[in-house]
């Protein structure tokens, strides 16, 4: 059961780093007046930035887990 909801947590936020391509209101009016070369940066850099919240999330959930298993692995011996 643990592992069922493991998957459907990371196809989740698999799911919503593909949804994120779009833009805040000042961003979009920049654009607007821009070329569409210049847009693709824009929303590239927004994807780019948006990337190591979730990167530093994961990373740390990972390690807690990690470090959990050991300390719990140390209990049951």
């Amino acid at each position: 059961m643990k592992k069922i909801k493991n998957y459907i947590l990371f196809l989740i936020l698999l799911g919503s780093f593909f949804k994120g391509f779009s833009q805040c209101a000042m961003c979009k009016a920049v654009v607007e007046n821009g070329d569409s070369a210049m847009a693709e940066g824009i929303n590239f850099g927004i994807i780019y930035l948006m990337i190591f919240p979730y990167l530093i999330l994961v990373i740390g959930l990972f390690l807690f887990f990690k470090k959990r298993k050991k300390r719990d692995s140390k209990k049951i011996s």
